[in-house]
């Protein structure tokens, strides 16, 4: 037999399916022919094998990053790797004993995940996984009710979208939610995450979309919007953390400190990892700017030792002094505290000479209460950029059945019509200038797609990256066309 014939065998003999006579023969001749599990057993006892605990050095797993801006890279970590991570994200305040509870749900393929499960077992927490269902997600947190609550800014996003769609429909009032919620931001900026009076008239209905015992959420994986971080403080009466870290650093980075309330940064650096800024000239980023900017590099042991069988792109990634080379771009303020502010490599420019970070606008575009994904494009050649954006069908169909439309039940009609097209876009534009994006980071055209961007369909990595080669493909058609609308 070959390779791929002899394992698939193997695998149907440990399962005890029926096999043929010529099968049976090859295994017994191999003497890898097991006929029950009485018999497995019995081979345990008789041939024990010593127990050979790993080293600090073994690795542990090979994790392939998303693979945005190329093939995929299979990142080498250890179990040094992993206990330093885990230590770097659960130090100190936190404080996670053996009565928290962990609902896990993001993919095993996200080291994120890998890491905070790390840390369940460090503390002896427990752990629950969620039915598979991402759609049925908020009701496996009601039945677990976590005290932790891991997760990522694009669920954040649609529990923001869930609030506030039900303090329009539910028993709160919108005057008596925003007199709560401001009276709240107040105590935020002063370093209050509770209230007297409004955490049990108004905010107790909300926390319990959580399952109301959770103590603080965790979010990683991309930046949050700083109004989504005040908003989640807020109505969940509950610190949230935003850390900062690569697969290529086991996760660790920087984090958010439990009583830091204030917005618009990732942290400070974990005690397992040092940071430090190089200049970037081509983009005008100086480690010498007040304050300090520049690409985010970081040393350490939760950092990889390099990509499996990749010597180049290692090279690359490490520099001869060990530092580790995010392609992140970031300013350090004087407290510490660190900001990303651009990447090094999704970046382009545009026929007018201006560069353009797609993720920072999509970040904001996103946010409109119509798109649930956006993907930012451009070229060299043109002058302005344009978009592909996924609507939120839940809002979509709402607003269709609100106002009769002939095609209500349609989302790939109701996609498709112009009068929505520019609907959507006029608010996009209008919460882009909210948020001072220069006129040409607004997109002027868009085309609104009813196929989401899925692992499935490969238009998105198993972290909830774009990707962004993959995306150009597919919509290369509909993107040309938005450009001869524009000339």
């Amino acid at each position: 037999m070959d390779l791929k014939t002899e394992t698939k065998f193997l695998k149907t003999i440990i399962q005890f399916e029926p096999v043929s006579e010529e099968q049976t023969n090859t295994a017994k001749e191999r003497g890898v022919l097991l006929t029950s599990i009485d018999e497995i057993e019995k081979i345990g006892k008789e041939k024990p094998l010593p127990y050979v605990p790993p080293s600090a050095e073994n690795v542990a797993t090979i994790c392939y990053t998303s693979g945005t801006t190329g093939l995929p890279k299979g990142v080498i970590l250890t179990h040094a790797n992993f206990i330093t991570a885990g230590i770097g994200l659960a130090y100190g305040e936190i404080e996670v004993t053996d009565k928290d509870v962990h609902i896990s749900y993001l993919p095993s393929a996200h080291v994120f995940e890998r890491v905070v499960a790390t840390v369940v077992l460090m503390k002896g927490a427990s752990m629950g996984y969620y039915s598979g269902d991402v759609r049925k997600l908020f009701d496996d947190i009601n039945t677990l009710k976590p005290t932790v609550f891991v997760t990522v800014p694009r669920l954040l996003g649609r529990l923001y979208d869930k609030v506030m769609e039900a303090v329009k429909i539910g028993g709160i009032t919108q005057v008596m939610f925003d007199q709560a919620y401001s009276a709240k931001i107040d105590g935020l900026r002063k370093g209050s995450l509770t209230h007297q009076v409004w955490d049990p008239l108004v905010f107790s209905k909300i926390r319990a979309k959580l399952g109301g015992n959770v103590r603080f959420i965790i979010t990683g994986s991309a930046p949050l919007a700083p109004n989504l971080m005040d908003f989640l403080r807020a109505c969940f009466c509950c610190p949230v953390l935003e850390g900062f870290g690569q697969t290529e650093t086991c996760c660790g980075g920087t984090r958010t400190l439990l009583w830091d309330t204030d917005t618009g940064h990732v942290g400070v650096p974990v005690p397992t990892i040092e940071i430090k800024l190089v200049d970037v000239p081509s983009m005008n980023y100086f480690s010498t700017d007040d304050p300090p900017r520049g690409e985010i590099c970081l040393r350490g042991p939760t950092c990889t030792t390099g990509y499996y069988r990749n010597p180049e792109k290692t090279k690359e990634l490490i520099d001869e002094n060990g530092w580790l080379h995010s392609g992140d771009v970031g300013c350090i303020f004087p407290n510490g505290n660190l900001r990303i502010i651009d990447r090094v490599k999704n970046i382009f420019k545009i026929s007018i000479g201006e560069y353009i970070a797609p993720e920072k606008i999509e970040q904001v575009l996103t946010q409109s209460k119509w798109v649930a994904q956006a993907f930012v494009y451009g070229e060299s050649l043109k002058a302005s950029i344009v978009a592909v954006v996924v609507p939120d069908s839940e809002v979509l169909l709402k607003w269709a059945e609100d106002n009769n439309h002939p095609n209500k039940a349609d989302v790939a009609a109701l996609c498709g019509n112009e009068v929505i097209n520019k609907m959507i876009l006029d608010d996009m534009t209008a919460l882009g200038k909210k948020h001072e994006l220069k006129p040409f980071e607004l997109p002027k055209k868009i085309y609104v797609s009813s196929v989401p961007f899925t692992v499935e369909n490969d238009t998105m990595t198993p972290t909830f990256k774009l990707k962004r080669v993959q995306l150009k493909q597919a919509y290369n058609e509909q993107l040309q066309t938005l450009y001869m609308g524009l000339e």
